[in-house]
């Protein structure tokens, strides 16, 4: 799921904010634990269960929850109770289903809610999330506070987080009760909302900045805090349908222990120009352009081997930019440009090339590669991923319905493709924040890393082969977030696995929505009627973008430290920003 609009949060904090003073980067007194250098290097490590007495905790892991994939979560501790909620790269807030929720969805849920009775401290403010695009658009409101919250082993006190009491977004089913985001922090409405009910008659540029790290995403109060090795995580998931196989989970801090980082293939994310709907550069560093997204360019898209046209589809109300992709755990399917989704559900389905209002069927057994070319290398989708039973009991005819169009590229909204689940079951991906306050010392990265096996054609025969044998029924589970996670410790005493490889490499990359009076409205999530177009259930994923300050240390090693950059704005620039917004 993916915040539906940025707009709102520049005008919540627009009256608000003063011309825009130098604000100093701030930098740590001592180096990270093993610091972002070049290259990467893999510390003497090993993996324990919750107990960090002897070594450095360098980062931590913990494995995700399936519904039919279609939804994935990941368990997390908000004050004394554990929940499951959905994992989200394309938005950047945390929210969970309250008590106090009376909607539909929330009644129907079948996770505990949460209590704002026991430890839940209300900052007086609230928010009203939106995710989705045209085609599909839900919400999730209520009130902001702190409370400590614990993701892999990882503990914050005071994490700022919605207690959402009104929501229709299907985030609170599934086996869910709410949204993680992994977003950037200018993306976080929950963040603005936080600090204009703290400062309601004192918001100012330096305010805002300087509390990004009491007051921002998760994942960025972790990095600010020096609470992890480095600033990343990365991300693979399980297959629950058409042939179950797979391991899903999330790793942060540190790479995953079997992964060899000269394996990965580091893409720059996309920065976004002012006049693109991106940040303007703040006073103290005005050269820099941001990231709003998780976003990287592509560079072709193949179907079965060959090169398809690329779209001829109009962006809307700015200049056509280059074809990009959101990387989105929170969106279930794989959505693109009208004609280019066309052309390949017209070439793998006959019935939809005769007549377009048909569903895509095809031939469960006729494997087709949807390839992206990202980075110069060939990144497919796995046959197994590209198709879908379309009826319980038929185990010949299956249906394209994994790939559906999605809106025109638009401000602050680049990217032509939103890469969700089934690209993500096919690949193992790496989130890399860089240096979060000068993106051209230390760029923010993707890192992609292929799991589709070589014999994806065959194993998929053999899936629809013993379908058939069971009455027509494709494998399908569901799983339950495990609860258990493991901290990732610095250990020489017993280092499992110490080898140098080379860091990302560098060269370029994510927004929230908010409404006034203190509310903020983000991305549009999808999952079987939570924000996603067409087809099977789909989600998405919402993102703030936090304000923090990171200065070059030295020539190589480099700390992250909390000071906000993009709220440095000049009053000019909002009174801009803002009639776009209104226009």
């Amino acid at each position: 799921m993916y915040t539906s609009s940025w707009c709102a949060l520049v005008l919540l904090l627009a009256p608000a904010l003063v011309p825009a003073v130098p604000l100093p980067a701030r930098t740590s007194h001592h180096p990270r634990k093993g610091g972002v250098v070049l290259p990467f290097h893999r510390h003497s490590r090993r993996v324990v269960a919750r107990d960090a007495d002897d070594g450095d905790v360098l980062g931590g892991s913990v494995g995700l929850g399936d519904s039919a994939d279609l939804f994935y979560t990941v368990a997390v501790t908000v004050g004394n109770s554990t929940t499951s909620v959905n994992l989200d790269t394309g938005s950047s807030d945390l929210w969970v289903m309250s008590t106090a929720c009376r909607t539909k969805q929330c009644r129907q849920s079948t996770s505990a809610p949460y209590d704002v009775s026991k430890t839940f401290k209300s900052l007086g403010g609230s928010v009203d999330l939106r995710y989705g695009d045209s085609v599909t658009g839900t919400h999730a409101s209520g009130p902001v506070g702190r409370d400590t919250v614990t993701l892999a082993g990882l503990t914050l006190e005071g994490q700022t987080l919605a207690a959402v009491n009104d929501t229709d977004n299907s985030a609170v089913g599934n086996g869910g009760a709410g949204i993680l985001g992994l977003g950037f922090p200018a993306q976080s409405f929950v963040q603005a909302a936080a600090i204009n009910a703290e400062f309601p008659s004192a918001l100012s540029t330096d305010t805002f900045v300087e509390q990004t790290a009491k007051s921002g995403p998760l994942i960025s109060r972790l990095i600010l805090g020096d609470e992890i090795d480095d600033p990343l995580f990365s991300i693979t998931l399980q297959r629950n349908t058409i042939d179950v196989s797979g391991e899903g989970q999330i790793t942060i801090g540190q790479l995953p222990d079997d992964v060899d980082n000269s394996t990965v293939t580091w893409v720059p994310v996309r920065l976004y120009d002012p006049a693109d709907g991106g940040l303007a550069a703040p006073s103290f560093a005005p050269n820099e352009k941001y990231p709003l997204r998780w976003e990287v360019d592509i560079d072709a898209v193949y179907l079965d081997g060959k090169k398809l046209p690329d779209s001829t589809q109009q962006p809307n109300g700015i200049k056509k930019p280059s074809v990009s992709a959101l990387i989105d755990t929170g969106n279930s399917l794989i959505r693109g440009p009208s004609d280019v989704v066309n052309s390949i559900l017209s070439k793998v389905s006959p019935a939809y090339a005769a007549d377009s209002t048909a569903q895509p069927l095809l031939p469960c057994d006729d494997g087709h590669n949807l390839t992206f070319q990202i980075g110069g290398k060939l990144f497919p989708v796995d046959p197994r991923d590209f198709v879908s039973q379309n009826k319980r009991g038929d185990a010949t005819n299956c249906v394209a319905s994994n790939v559906v169009s999605t809106d025109a590229p638009s401000l602050g909204a680049l990217f032509s493709w939103n890469l969700g689940d089934p690209f993500l079951k096919s690949n193992m991906v790496v989130f890399y924040y860089g240096n979060l306050t000068h993106p051209s010392v230390d760029p923010p990265r993707i890192g992609f890393v292929s799991l589709v096996p070589q014999n994806a054609d065959a194993l998929l025969d053999d899936a629809v082969e013993d379908a058939q044998k069971a009455g027509g029924v494709f494998e399908s589970k569901a799983d339950s977030a495990p609860t258990a996670s493991s901290l990732i410790i610095e250990g020489a005493s017993e280092a499992t696995s110490a080898s140098a490889s080379s860091k990302p490499s560098a060269t370029r990359t994510s927004t929230p929505t908010s409404s006034s009076s203190f509310t903020t409205a983000p991305p549009a999530s999808a999952a079987t009627g939570a924000g996603s177009v067409a087809a099977p259930a789909s989600t998405v994923s919402q993102q703030p973008n936090a304000a923090v300050s990171q200065q070059p240390n030295g020539a190589a090693a480099f700390t992250l430290r909390s000071v906000g950059w993009w709220y440095a704005l000049t009053l000019p620039t909002f009174s801009l920003l803002a009639s776009l917004c209104i226009l």
